[in-house]
C-alpha cells in the first residue's frame, strides 16, 4: 500500500518516517517538489491505491488566505483508496467546550476555507477521516519557543484556554487513521487544556524568565485569541491509542530535552 505525504512538515515527516519504518512505501511532498498551485506531480501518479495524508494548511498570502484543497482533490480523483486530512479546532469557531459532537461554526475566512476544505476531503470518491488537531507544539516550536526568543505575548488577563497536542501524539494520531478505516471528524487534544497565563508561568520557570507582558488580546493573531477547551478522549478510543505526552506539563521538558540533544548532534 502506498502512502502520500501532503505536506511532509512539521507533523508530516514524522508521520512519513513513522511509516516508512514499518516498512510502508511513502512519497513525501513539499514545497520543493509540489510547488502550488502546480499539481502535474499528483496528476501523474501511478496506480489508484493510495493513501493519502493531507497536510497542507491554508496558504497566507498578500491578497489574503488561500486554500488548495479543491486543486489536490480533483487531481487525485481516481488515484486515492483513503484520505487523512489534518484540519483545525479552529473551525469550531466560539465553541468553548469541544468535543466530538460540537458542529462547526466558523467565523473568519481562514476559518470558513478549512471548513470548505474538509467538506471537499469528505465529498471525494474515497474513504476519508478529518482529525481537527488543537494547538500543535515539539521541539522547536510552540509557547516555550515563542517565550524563548521574546516573541510571545499575554492576551489580555490570560485567562483563555487553549488546549494543545503534541506534535509525536498527533503522528501517532495520523498513523492509525491512515492505516485504519475511521470516518468521520474528530478532534485531537492532550488531557490538560490550561490558561495562556498557566502555560506561560510554566515555561517562564522552566527557561528561568520573568513573564513576558501582557497586550490586548485583539492585538495577537486569531490563532492566540481561541477560548476553547478541546476533549480528544472519542477519537484515542476509537483509533486504541495511549498519549506518550498527555499534558504539556510532561511535553515541554521533552521538548526541551530533544531540542538540546539536536543541539548537541551539530557540533
Amino acid at each position: 500500500m502506498p502512502f502520500l505525504i501532503l505536506g511532509a512538515g512539521f507533523t508530516g515527516e514524522r508521520v512519513a518516517r513513522r511509516l516508512e519504518a514499518a516498512g510502508h512505501a511513502v512519497l513525501r511532498t513539499n514545497s520543493r517538489n509540489l510547488p502550488l498551485p502546480d499539481v502535474s506531480l499528483l496528476r501523474g501518479l501511478p496506480g489508484d491505491d493510495w493513501t493519502v495524508l493531507h497536510s497542507i494548511p491554508v496558504i497566507r498570502t498578500p491578497e489574503g488566505p488561500w486554500e488548495a484543497t479543491p486543486l489536490l482533490v480533483a487531481a487525485l480523483r481516481g488515484k486515492v483508496r483513503r484520505m487523512v486530512y489534518l484540519s483545525t479546532t479552529g473551525v469550531y469557531g466560539e465553541a468553548r467546550e469541544v468535543d466530538e459532537t460540537t458542529p462547526v461554526q466558523a467565523r473568519t475566512p481562514r476559518e470558513t476555507l478549512r471548513v470548505d476544505a474538509e467538506r471537499a476531503v469528505d465529498a471525494g470518491p474515497w474513504s476519508s477521516c478529518i482529525l481537527r488537531p488543537a494547538a500543535i507544539y515539539g521541539p522547536g516550536r510552540g509557547a516555550h519557543v515563542s517565550i524563548r526568543e521574546g516573541k510571545w505575548k499575554i492576551g489580555g488577563d490570560g485567562s483563555n484556554f487553549v488546549s494543545r497536542i503534541h506534535v509525536d501524539d498527533l503522528a501517532t494520531h495520523a498513523v492509525a487513521a491512515l492505516t485504519g478505516e475511521l470516518t468521520g471528524a474528530w478532534p485531537v487534544a492532550d488531557e490538560e487544556p490550561c490558561t495562556t497565563l498557566a502555560i506561560t508561568e510554566f515555561c517562564c520557570a522552566l527557561l528561568g524568565l520573568p513573564l513576558p507582558p501582557a497586550v490586548p488580546a485583539q492585538s495577537l493573531d486569531e490563532t492566540r485569541r481561541a477560548d476553547r477547551r478541546v476533549n480528544g478522549a472519542a477519537v484515542r478510543a476509537r483509533l486504541g491509542i495511549t498519549l506518550e505526552y498527555p499534558s504539556y506539563r510532561t511535553g515541554i521538558p521533552a521538548s526541551f530535552k530533544k531540542e538540546e540533544e539536536n543541539d548537541r548532534s551539530k557540533i
